[in-house]
């Protein structure tokens, strides 16, 4: 049986209780990694991030879910010290927790905007805060963060989310200059339309951008898992602060 391509290597994956999180979380398992499932603290996650926990361990994996509000930054800090805890070490960091809110900016509240920007940014800046250290004292790392194809091209009505992620775009490739001397890659992934519950729960959406698919279908959030064990792994080590879109098209 072949080695998997994370064969002893650790990894932390925010927002991994459903949807792009969940199948990396699940990916990186299968490819011989330890995981620690991050999710926000309120029953239903709870509940979902125990099922992917249970997934990664029947794979063979060992796997921890860690509580917590990727906004805070004291959360991330403890996520990371109990992952340390549990599973020895951390080698790969995938910021993927994220927020959508579809509103005119006219009618936006103050209140909203903050929320949006705090979960996709701040919880981004948080996450890699919260995990460079480890990183640093090990002297390499691989640190993938998540945006989106609307960070590139913007949409009506998507103004938080699309600001938010080009704000992780910019953030990725000031911490790419930062640490590649240090032995750390840092990259992003920008989805394009993928078929997760975030998508499904607005069929006009949907309707509208499956049109716009040049390859005429949503992308499964494998396709983006792929891409993130790509920057994840070995064969990645010459890449720093680029941004690779799995989008069928969308975006060329």
């Amino acid at each position: 049986m072949r080695a998997g391509r994370l064969e002893g290597k650790v990894g932390w994956v925010t927002g991994a209780s459903r949807g792009i999180g969940r199948e990396v979380a699940l990916t990186l398992a299968r490819e011989g990694a330890a995981v620690g499932v991050g999710h926000f603290p309120d029953p239903e996650q709870t509940a979902l991030a125990r099922a992917v926990v249970e997934q990664c361990r029947e794979m063979g994996a060992r796997a921890v879910a860690l509580p917590g509000d990727v906004s805070d930054g004291s959360a991330s800090r403890e996520a990371v010290g109990a992952l340390i805890t549990a599973l020895g070490r951390l080698d790969v960091v995938v910021a993927n927790a994220g927020i959508v809110h579809r509103q005119p900016l006219v009618e936006m509240s103050e209140a909203a905007w903050d929320r949006v920007v705090a979960v996709n940014l701040k919880g981004t800046f948080n996450t890699v805060q919260a995990a460079v250290p480890h990183l640093v004292q090990q002297g390499r790392g691989k640190i993938v963060t998540v945006a989106s194809e609307l960070a590139l091209v913007g949409r009506a009505g998507l103004s938080a989310y699309a600001a938010s992620k080009a704000g992780v775009i910019g953030l990725t490739k000031c911490l790419a200059r930062e640490l590649a001397p240090l032995g750390i890659n840092v990259n992003a992934v920008a989805p394009g339309p993928t078929d997760t519950e975030m998508l499904r729960a607005n069929p006009a959406f949907r309707d509208e951008n499956k049109a716009n698919i040049p390859m005429g279908r949503w992308g499964d959030p494998r396709d983006v898992a792929l891409t993130v064990l790509f920057l994840a792994s070995a064969d990645s080590d010459y890449y720093a602060g680029q941004v690779l879109s799995p989008n069928g098209g969308v975006v060329m």
